[in-house]
């Protein structure tokens, strides 16, 4: 069985957490190959971006990272405290060690800041969250990136999107690169999710 590590900061936003719980949980009920999620943080309450407060599975430090096949990474707020822990070394730590073993890392709206403060994303295409006047942008440009206006851009193993209205795209194709295509076109359709239009996946986002 696949496995997935979801990293936590504090100040996660919850949807694009639940995105991972839910479309793993469901590939592990109804699915053709189950996946199993184990979300991890580094504190044992962690406070996201709405209130909602939550105890990650396991810490960071009691975790073994090779026993993973990929990494998933939802993003948050700042007024939340996202970055403090998002862009901390022990969470950079995490990511550079699934790069080095080119395994699979899936992140959602800003949390693609973090692959680039780990520098993963120099001259690698990627995409963020950037309607905040292009802040987000600017600061994923200066990590290397090479940003692409597309809600969710594949380069190597890095998937990137642009909010959490992306969270389950980037849930399901994370699933079909573990699994296989069918696999997450059942668990698209045991979970009534729309499949988009091309346009979707082509529109600029701002």
């Amino acid at each position: 069985m696949k496995r997935v590590l979801m990293l936590l900061a504090n100040g996660v936003e919850p949807l694009e957490m639940a995105a991972f719980s839910d479309v793993f949980g469901w590939a592990s009920l109804l699915g053709n190959e189950p996946v199993e999620l184990v979300d991890v943080g580094l504190r044992a309450d962690i406070h996201t971006t709405f209130g909602l407060n939550l105890r990650p599975k396991v810490l960071l430090n009691n975790i073994d990272l090779a026993a993973f096949d990929a990494l998933a990474v939802p993003g948050g707020f700042e007024p939340a405290g996202f970055y403090q822990e998002a862009l901390s070394e022990p969470f950079l730590d995490v990511i550079r060690s699934f790069h080095s073993q080119s395994k699979l890392i899936a992140s959602v709206c800003v949390s693609s800041l973090a692959l680039g403060a780990a520098g993963i994303l120099k001259n690698r295409r990627a995409t963020i969250y950037h309607q905040a006047h292009g802040r987000r942008k600017q600061q994923l440009q200066e990590s290397g990136a090479i940003f692409i206006d597309r809600p969710l851009v594949i380069d190597g193993n890095c998937i990137t999107s642009t909010g959490p209205g992306t969270a389950l795209e980037v849930a399901l194709t994370l699933l079909e690169k573990l699994t296989d295509e069918d696999n997450a076109q059942l668990v698209r359709e045991k979970m009534r999710i729309p499949t988009p239009s091309a346009q979707w996946y082509q529109g600029a986002q701002v």
